[in-house]
C-alpha cells in the first residue's frame, strides 16, 4: 500500500492483492473523515470521483501491467470515535456505449 501523486492530484492509498488464481486487483482507495460515518461517505462528490479517475489513469499510463488485473475504487470512511468502515466498489469507471 502506499499514497499516490499525480499532477491529477493524490490517491490517499493504492493497494494490491492476489486472487489465488494469480490475477492481480489493484484498488484505488478515498478516506474520508468526518464526525459521523454518514457524513464521511456523503463527502465524496462527484468532482473529487473525477479527479482520482484522472489520477488512476495517469497511474495506468505510467502501470500498464495492472491494467491485466480487476481495477477497483474503494472509499474508507473514519469517524470521530476511529471507528473505520471499508465500501469497495464505491464508484465505477464508466464505459463508453
Amino acid at each position: 500500500m502506499r499514497r499516490a501523486r499525480t499532477a491529477a492530484g493524490e490517491i490517499d492509498i493504492v493497494a494490491e492483492k492476489r486472487a489465488r488464481c494469480g490475477k492481480p486487483l489493484h484498488a484505488f482507495i478515498e478516506v474520508k473523515a468526518r464526525p459521523v460515518l454518514r457524513d464521511a461517505a456523503a463527502a465524496l462528490l462527484p468532482r473529487q470521483q473525477a479527479r482520482l479517475l484522472a489520477a488512476a489513469d495517469i497511474l495506468l499510463g505510467q502501470n500498464p501491467g495492472w491494467m491485466d488485473g480487476d481495477i477497483r475504487f474503494d472509499l474508507m470512511l473514519v469517524d470521530a470515535a476511529g471507528t473505520v468502515r471499508r465500501i469497495a466498489n464505491a464508484f465505477r469507471i464508466e464505459q463508453p456505449a
